[in-house]
């Protein structure tokens, strides 16, 4: 299903827009639903620099904790946007990078920081 407000000028044009509630197999819901939480945009930000070990997150984000750190990368993998390699030797090192269709998320987060910096403005 689309997200509801699809028809409306601007937007993509989709016969199934007409829902009346949300959907959580529309497209916007599960953007939503893979953005979700406090910290996952500024972990994507990190990602789309490059790959990174866990420790490297937690140097990038110093005031991120540990659980949160892990909570992120665990649903960041779940919704497809991350990829997680470990990698042999003593002792063994945990590495994220983010998937093709993780990497698509870079556009998404600028017109979004985009959207936001000109809300204020917008307003009056």
């Amino acid at each position: 299903m689309t997200h509801q407000t699809v028809g409306h000028p601007g937007l993509p044009d989709d016969p199934r827009a007409e829902v009346t509630e949300p959907d959580p197999s529309c497209p916007v819901e599960i953007a939503l639903a893979a953005l979700r939480g406090r910290w996952t945009t500024l972990v994507i930000r990190e990602l789309l620099r490059g790959e990174r070990g866990f420790t490297e997150l937690r140097r990038a984000l110093p005031e991120l904790s540990d659980k949160v750190l892990s909570d992120r990368l665990a649903q960041l993998i779940d919704a497809g946007v991350l990829e997680r390699h470990r990698r042999s030797g003593w002792p063994a090192r945990t590495h994220y990078r983010l998937t093709p269709h993780g990497r698509r998320l870079g556009p998404v987060l600028q017109a979004l920081w985009d959207w936001g910096a000109t809300a204020g403005s917008d307003r009056g």
